[in-house]
């Protein structure tokens, strides 16, 4: 079985920087995939922020080009989310995902962290 855990989110004021880590453990042979997503308050739709491949290459949310960077260490099975200028759209549950696959012939699936609140208010 493959785990995600999240962490670093928090209260922070507008123009502030927060950084969420989501690291994978279990059963890993390999992880394609990583990315983050967000579901804002009350009626918004679950929200791709950012999602970055094996190899480096990586994709923004319109919304928050220029303000967010992704990275990820593979030999720690672990993502980063480093957002800066927040603002209180930011407001959200921030989710890590991954796809995994857990030997050489398997598929891969993704799997989902528990969230994490990011909350920016002065």
């Amino acid at each position: 079985q493959v785990e995600m855990v999240e962490s670093g989110g928090g209260l922070v004021q507008p123009g502030g920087s927060l950084r969420l880590s989501c690291a994978a453990s279990g059963s890993i042979f390999s992880i394609n995939v990583m990315a983050w997503y967000r579901l804002a308050p009350a009626g918004k739709q679950r929200e791709l922020v950012a999602s970055i491949g094996i190899r480096g290459n990586t994709d923004y949310a319109d919304s928050v080009k220029d303000r967010f960077t992704i990275s990820r260490d593979n030999a720690k099975n672990t993502v980063y989310l480093q957002m800066n200028s927040l603002k209180p759209e930011d407001t959200a549950v921030y989710f890590c995902s991954a796809g995994v696959k857990v030997r050489f012939y398997s598929d891969y699936v993704t799997y989902w962290g528990r969230g994490s609140q990011v909350t920016v208010s002065s």
